[in-house]
């Protein structure tokens, strides 16, 4: 006989990722991941989705936790390129960004051309200032995507990152001399 969805780990943390991400709804989605990981701590999708959950928060100790957490259960996982991105975002947000660039790079060993995890680097590299660096990476994120902004990306992550969050990617792009408009 079938589980009941709200006894079902899996439908839990997906359910919750939805709300979150895609419906803006982050308290109700972090609720829901939350519940799926005391109901299978390991499940590594969920521990993951916490992870992103605290990185949107910036609450980002915690998020770097969950994100230990993701290694030790899944550290072979052919989606750990979102595990190193989560972990690049958590050390930006945090000030820490020479431990931002090492983790975006791992994510870009992985998945070359990763746009989240360029953005990420460029960012970082903006508050370092080390201009050329950030220069190059702008110019190499807009041979991926030339339509993309920095009103734009803060249009976008703004409906789910809260605001001191966003703004350390805003400023390290900023700084980094990315388009505005």
């Amino acid at each position: 006989m079938m589980a009941n969805a709200t006894d079902d780990p899996d439908v839990l943390w997906m359910v919750g990722w939805c709300l979150a991400y895609l419906a803006g709804e982050t308290e109700a989605g972090a609720s829901l991941i939350e519940r799926g990981v005391t109901l299978n701590p390991n499940c590594a999708q969920a521990w993951l989705a916490r992870a992103y959950m605290n990185c949107f928060a910036c609450r980002n100790d915690a998020a770097i936790e969950a994100l230990q957490q993701v290694m030790r259960l899944s550290p072979l996982d052919p989606l750990g390129h979102l595990v190193k991105f989560a972990f690049a975002l958590a050390h930006l947000q945090s000030g820490r960004y020479e431990e931002a660039i090492e983790w975006a790079d791992r994510a870009l060993m992985q998945k070359p051309g990763f746009t989240n995890a360029m953005i990420v680097r460029t960012a970082a590299c903006g508050h370092l200032q080390r201009r050329e660096e950030a220069r190059e990476w702008v110019g190499r994120i807009r041979e991926i995507a030339p339509q993309l902004t920095v009103s734009g990306i803060r249009g976008f992550l703004s409906g789910f990152f809260v605001p001191e969050a966003l703004a350390s990617q805003v400023d390290g792009l900023t700084k980094a001399g990315f388009a505005q408009e």
